[in-house]
């Protein structure tokens, strides 16, 4: 779990990168160790050893005693790495959650900034529904969020910045 974002699990917010038993696993444990590699939302992101920690936790209560998390920061993160059900409950716990953005023909990264636009960006309230919001402020709650506010009810929301 991400503690910056509680209501999505890190493998739908799309930072667990690769799983693999380790080959050379210690002969003398009770269980294989496991490898979790996994990429942080941005490489300074204070939550990594937290993420890590609560991934080991997680692994251990389901019998895997020997767990290593491997941070691995390129490629960088995208939030098109989320998942539907990791939009979904970003949505569900009241954060509207990033466009999602496609490849550039060369393969390179595209990232539409109209989001954080005054005037430009359609962030639909995740209260709501409505798409008549704005922009507020460009840094939310963290970093990764822009705060918006819905026009029709008014309530305040942080919107999950694409990157």
């Amino acid at each position: 779990m991400d503690p910056e974002v509680p209501a999505v699990s890190v493998v739908d917010l799309g930072i667990v990168r690769n799983v693999q038993w380790k080959d050379d696993a210690d002969p003398g444990a009770s269980s294989p160790s496991l490898v979790v590699t996994v990429t942080p939302t941005y490489s300074g992101c204070p939550a990594t050893e937290v993420i890590a920690q609560s991934i080991r936790e997680a692994l251990q209560a389901h019998g895997i005693d020997q767990v290593e998390v491997r941070t691995q920061l390129s490629p960088a993160w995208t939030t098109d790495w989320m998942t539907p059900k990791g939009r979904d409950a970003l949505r569900a716990y009241g954060i509207a959650p990033p466009a999602l953005r496609a490849p550039g023909a060369d393969g390179t990264q595209v990232i539409d900034i109209a989001a954080l636009l005054p005037g430009r960006a359609v962030v639909p309230c995740p209260q709501c529904g409505s798409r008549k919001t704005r922009l507020l402020s460009q840094f939310g709650s963290t970093a990764c969020k822009a705060l918006y506010q819905c026009n029709d009810c008014l309530e305040p929301f942080d919107y999950f910045k694409p990157h």
